[in-house]
């Protein structure tokens, strides 16, 4: 029997799922209805926020992070190179200087006496954006206290379902103004595609759902203008206040994240057994390291990714003969990620130097995510070991 291709990351849809997404496709809303409120009000409570607002994918959400923090022309915002270039491109879109930060050795994100050293050099900083690679916050208390009364904006669209040090949840924003989420399909739960951000400011909430929807105020309290105010407000008014965008997400997507939701627990649990046998089989190999690893930090990560460190070098071949044979026979592999201070756009950019970022160029040098999802068996899990044993050996 031919065995099913492992990607590094697989969605798991069910039929509950389908069901949801159908009742919604027979409602009399696709966009713009109930269900987009009833999954921001699941996500709120999940992590403890006060406010959750839900858009098109994880980019929008966290450009409209920047936009509802003010962030623009002549601020400046520190990011870890080590992310997907979106977390980068957010206060670049708002105008603002974007700086880049290696980072740590142990969580892969900002360290926090890298902003504290950054915030004392350039103390007209006015935002930082620490991520949660792989699903892993670590220092997040030491980070807030670093950047003082300065714009901290979490990029946890790897972490939900993880939790802080201290046991609470990602996303109820002890620690920030604001955490960003994705939805893609490899992400702890998906809605297709899909984001949001957590706040629990009131005045952020409603300019991230203006900021999401063309700028637009509909409510006669916070309207500028007189007109269409009169006696009684007229029905079909609307004043554009900011310049938005067009990032609402639709309630097709929303009834599969509600759906969703209720597994996180379950989806992560298993996550959770699967990174387990990897550590403790992948962990006795030579040339490999296993990154984040730590029993109390695979406890509560979000688990988004499984890495391995491996020498190539020493291994006598290279990470593309490696990706290729594992291709091969059946096992998709990815590089989490090229970092940003190598991409051309950035180079020119920022005039960035690949010798700025040592942690991060050895990091990419050897970093390697292998198949880690809900939906992989036991049977599955053994065959991903197998096989790295036997090639890496």
């Amino acid at each position: 029997m031919k065995r099913t291709f492992l990607g590094y990351g697989r969605q798991e849809v069910d039929d509950a799922d389908i069901a949801a997404v159908i009742d919604t496709l027979k409602s009399d809303f696709l966009t713009q209805g109930p269900a987009v409120e009833r999954f921001e009000s699941a996500l709120a409570e999940r992590v403890g926020a006060r406010h959750a607002v839900a858009v098109a994918n994880g980019t929008a959400a966290l450009h409209v992070a920047c936009l509802a923090a003010g962030i623009g022309p002549r601020d400046l915002a520190l990011v870890p190179t080590m992310t997907f270039v979106a977390t980068a491109n957010a206060p670049v879109y708002c105008g603002a200087t974007m700086r880049l930060a290696d980072i740590d050795t142990g969580s892969r994100s900002l360290a926090p006496a890298t902003v504290e050293r950054f915030i004392a050099e350039n103390p007209e900083t006015k935002a930082v954006l620490p991520v949660h690679f792989a699903g892993l916050a670590s220092g997040s208390p030491e980070i807030r206290n670093a950047a003082t009364n300065r714009i901290v904006i979490e990029d946890g669209c790897h972490a939900l379902g993880g939790e802080y040090e201290d046991g609470q949840p990602i996303g109820g924003c002890a620690y920030s103004d604001m955490t960003v989420f994705s939805f893609h399909p490899v992400k702890p739960i998906t809605t297709g595609e899909g984001g949001a951000v957590t706040t629990n400011d009131d005045a952020f909430a409603h300019r991230l759902r203006m900021f999401r929807n063309h700028g637009i105020e509909r409510d006669p309290d916070r309207w500028i203008s007189d007109e269409g105010s009169n006696e009684a407000p007229s029905p079909w008014f609307y004043e554009q206040q900011a310049l938005g965008f067009n990032y609402r997400m639709t309630d097709i997507q929303a009834a599969l994240g509600l759906s969703q939701i209720s597994k996180l627990d379950a989806f992560r649990a298993r996550r959770l057994e699967i990174a387990q046998y990897y550590d403790a089989r992948l962990g006795k190999l030579d040339n490999v390291d296993i990154p984040q690893a730590d029993p109390k930090e695979r406890a509560r990560s979000g688990l988004h990714l499984y890495q391995l460190d491996i020498d190539f070098d020493a291994l006598g071949r290279t990470r593309t003969q490696v990706m290729a044979d594992l291709k091969k026979a059946g096992i998709g592999t990815q590089v989490h990620y090229i970092p940003v201070h190598r991409q051309p756009f950035y180079k020119s950019y920022g005039k960035f130097e690949v010798r700025d970022f040592p942690v991060a160029e050895r990091h990419y040098a050897g970093t390697l995510s292998i198949p880690l999802f809900p939906s992989m068996t036991d049977e599955d899990a053994e065959f991903v070991v197998e096989t790295f044993t036997d090639l890496l050996s």
